[in-house]
C-alpha cells in the first residue's frame, strides 16, 4: 500500500519509556505467515496480538477516556523515523486520523484523535493497567492509546514467507477500529451488554471484534488509490489466519465457538470484505447497538 509519509501536524505518536531501543524495522514486509506468532500470543500469553483484554479491562473501572496530549514535533519525528516499521506504523495513523475525521466531519459529529506508543519498555504502565510487548499491539480505552511493540512484527517478518505490508497496515487499522468503537460509544454499550447478559459476552466480544474488522475495511475502501495489486488478497489472507477456529486447530485444540472471542476465519474475512466494499455504516450494523 503506497502511503504518503506521515505529517508529525496531524499525528499523537509517543513511546512507554524505559530506554529500550525499538528494534526491527529493516523494511521488509510480513504478510500472512503471522498466525504463528498470533498463535503462540493468543495460546501461551493469553493474549491475541490483533486485540488484548486490555480493552475489556478498560471498559471495566467505568472510567472516562482520557485524552493524551500530544509531543512536540520534533519528538515525533524522532521517535517515527526509529526505524522503517515505526516511520510505516506513523504513515498508518496519519492516514486512519485523515480518514475517519473527513467520515467524522460529513456526519456532523466531533472526532478525537488516538496516540500512538510505541513499547521501547518490556513492561509499562497504561490507563488499562500494566503492558508487557508480550501481548502484542493493543488498544487501550482508558487513555485512548494503540501500543505497539515493532519488534512483533520483526518476529513476524522472520516466520513468514511473504513480504507484503498490508497485514501490518490491517494491525494498526484494526487496533484504530476499537478506538472508533470507544469515541462512538459502541465499546461501552458492548460492556453494558455483557454485563446484563453474561452468558452472551462472548458472543458480544466477537461482534466488537468483527465490528473492528469492518472498520479497518473501510479505511482501506476509502483509500483505494494507494492500494497495490495484492493488497486485498494479503488483507484476507491475514484475516483468515487469525480467526478463532482457524488459531484453535493450530493450536492442536478442538474447535470451541464458545471460545471464541474474535470470530472465525471466513467471519473475518467476510467483515473486513464489507468494510473494504461499503461504508461505516454497514460496519455499524454488526452490533446493531447504534
Amino acid at each position: 500500500m503506497r502511503l504518503n509519509p506521515f505529517n508529525t501536524d496531524n499525528i499523537q505518536v509517543g513511546t512507554t519509556g524505559g530506554g529500550r531501543r525499538m528494534p526491527g524495522g529493516r523494511g521488509g514486509g510480513i504478510g500472512c505467515g503471522t498466525i504463528v506468532i498470533a498463535a503462540i500470543a493468543y495460546f501461551v500469553f493469553g493474549a491475541d496480538p490483533f486485540q488484548t483484554a486490555a480493552t475489556i479491562g478498560g471498559m471495566q473501572d467505568g472510567s472516562a477516556p482520557q485524552q493524551q496530549t500530544a509531543g512536540s514535533n520534533e519528538n515525533e519525528q524522532a521517535i517515527c523515523d526509529s526505524n522503517a516499521y515505526a516511520a510505516e506504523t506513523c504513515s498508518a495513523l496519519d492516514s486512519l486520523n485523515q480518514t475517519w475525521a473527513q467520515v467524522f466531519a460529513e456526519q456532523g459529529v466531533q472526532f478525537q484523535q488516538p496516540t500512538l506508543k510505541f513499547a521501547t519498555s518490556q513492561r509499562f504502565n497504561t490507563a488499562c493497567g500494566p503492558g508487557s510487548v508480550n501481548m502484542g499491539p493493543f488498544y487501550c480505552p482508558g487513555d485512548q492509546t494503540i501500543y505497539i511493540d515493532v519488534g512483533f512484527y520483526d518476529q513476524l517478518a522472520q516466520m513468514a514467507g511473504d513480504r507484503g505490508d498490508f497485514a501490518r497496515l490491517y494491525v494498526v487499522a484494526h487496533e484504530y477500529g476499537h478506538h472508533i468503537q470507544t469515541i462512538t460509544g459502541i465499546a461501552q454499550q458492548i460492556r453494558s451488554a455483557q454485563q446484563q447478559n453474561p452468558r452472551a459476552s462472548n458472543q458480544l466480544q466477537v461482534l466488537m471484534e468483527l465490528q473492528a474488522d469492518c472498520y479497518a475495511g473501510v479505511w482501506a475502501g476509502k483509500n483505494r488509490n494507494l492500494i497495490e495489486a495484492g493488497d486485498v488478497e494479503e488483507g484476507m489472507r491475514a484475516a483468515s489466519s487469525i480467526g478463532d477456529d482457524t488459531l484453535q486447530r493450530r493450536a492442536g485444540q478442538r474447535v470451541n465457538p464458545e471460545g471464541f472471542t474474535h470470530g472465525t476465519s471466513e467471519q473475518r474475512m467476510q467483515a473486513l470484505r464489507l468494510g473494504i466494499q461499503g461504508n461505516d455504516r454497514q460496519c455499524d450494523e454488526i452490533t446493531a447497538l447504534r
